[in-house]
């Protein structure tokens, strides 16, 4: 079941989009493999408004989305996770709207190992949600949905008015979502997938891309493509390829060499989720250099 990306999106760096009648984006310039355009911050609501995703440490960008919002009054920051094209720019929105801040908590994991994604583990939210909670502003109201997997800490959040999830990096149109451990988890990213498609959201606005107009269709083709993978790495290992580096080579055929340390990165959460349900066993800690075997 292929999946029906959309790398299509129709936008102008600096300028604010009306998207819905409650929600509005602004993109910041840092296109890139893993961030496509840029990343979309939203502004839910009129006149007193929440920010989802502040973005990246950009002035540029902080001033292009204080000048979308002139006249208004920013009362909530929401942060889907703590990757650096995300929650950084709090410290310059902050301090021009002394709004509060929410998410789920700091970002898990080590700061001193390597990461595909860098992480923000300065930002620590003043609000602390965990899944279910309700965020309510003066015209709208958000749901926390805790959606671990591509980090430990990311939050998709409902905006019950509009029947619309904004899915952060968990679920994305243009690009399947990097799974990186230490606190990326492949199986906690495939449970999370599966919550997510027992719900009724209308459409999915991810913070990079454009929106998801079908969102169980979609989802539905993530998870096959997710377990695909799961039966690829599982056949890898059984034809004797022990190594990441041999699975990666064989699997990601013509793959951007950009994105081979998060192909790589990708691979090992599958081999770790499968260790821990018991398909595969590895000499010792699984890592990128580990050698893996078919347990049993």
């Amino acid at each position: 079941m292929s999946i029906p990306f959309n790398r299509e999106i129709e936008f102008t760096y600096g300028r604010v989009a009306v998207l819905t009648p409650m929600v509005r984006r602004v993109i910041a310039e840092n296109p890139g493999p893993y961030t496509f355009k840029g990343t979309g911050t939203y502004i839910i609501g009129r006149g007193e408004v929440a920010v989802i995703d502040p973005g990246p440490l950009d002035e540029a960008h902080v001033e292009s989305l204080l000048y979308a919002l002139k006249g208004e009054t920013v009362t909530h920051i929401l942060v889907t996770h703590t990757h650096r094209d995300h929650s950084p720019a709090v410290r310059l929105l902050q301090p021009e709207t002394e709004a509060q801040t929410y998410g789920y908590g700091r970002h898990g994991g080590d700061k001193d190992l390597p990461r595909v994604e860098s992480a923000d583990f300065d930002f620590m939210p003043d609000v602390l949600l965990k899944d279910s909670d309700v965020v309510q502003g003066r015209d709208w109201t958000v749901e926390a949905v805790h959606t671990p997997g591509h980090t430990s800490n990311h939050l998709c959040f409902a905006l019950k008015e509009e029947n619309t999830l904004f899915s952060g990096d968990h679920v994305m149109g243009w690009s399947t979502t990097v799974v990186s451990p230490p606190d990326g988890d492949m199986g906690a990213y495939i449970a999370s997938l599966e919550k997510l498609l027992g719900r009724d959201d209308g459409t999915l606005l991810p913070t990079h891309g454009s929106a998801i107009e079908d969102p169980k269709t979609y989802m539905t083709a993530l998870l096959a493509h997710r377990m695909q993978r799961v039966e690829q790495v599982l056949a890898q290992v059984a034809a004797g390829r022990q190594t990441v580096r041999e699975m990666v080579d064989a699997i990601y055929i013509d793959l951007d060499p950009r994105l081979h340390g998060g192909a790589a990165r990708s691979v090992l959460s599958h081999l770790i989720h499968l260790i821990e349900i018991g398909r595969i066993s590895c000499d010792g800690a699984p890592t990128k250099d580990a050698v893996y075997s078919v347990a049993g």
